[in-house]
């Protein structure tokens, strides 16, 4: 049975899942080497987060890759899993500190600045993301 605050934390670490997604999709590709980065980044930071597993034992922070991965199969539009990640984000302030929000600002800059840097699309929703986390 899990606890409602570890599902709370697979919730956070599907969101960012989401976020980083919608950061690699905005340009309507997602590259190998964006996917790549995201695995690095994923295995720097995330899993050193917190403590919380999910339903499996698994270290939560995998829950970041398997959505990406999940969603690429899906094909919706960026802007949907953007705004999924908005309304978690509102609905749970207290999982976005200062560092937590540092780690995903620097993991979706890396996502956006592996394949040939930045391009306008990828620019816009940056901006968006500093802005909401600020």
């Amino acid at each position: 049975m899990m606890l409602p605050s570890e599902k709370i934390g697979n919730e956070f670490y599907q969101s960012l899942g989401k976020l980083f997604y919608a950061v690699a999709m905005a340009d309507k590709n997602v590259r190998p080497i964006e996917i790549e980065r995201l695995n690095e980044d994923v295995q720097k930071y995330w899993l050193s987060v917190d403590a919380i597993e999910d339903e499996f034992g698994t270290d939560a922070g995998y829950q970041i890759a398997i959505v990406f991965d999940w969603l690429q199969q899906e094909e919706k539009e960026s802007n949907t899993y953007y705004q999924e990640f908005v309304d978690f984000y509102h609905e749970h302030p207290s999982k976005f500190n200062t560092t937590i929000k540092q780690l995903i600002f620097k993991t979706a800059d890396d996502i956006a600045s592996s394949f040939a840097n930045k391009n306008k699309s990828e620019l816009i929703l940056l901006a968006k993301l500093r802005l909401l986390l600020h």
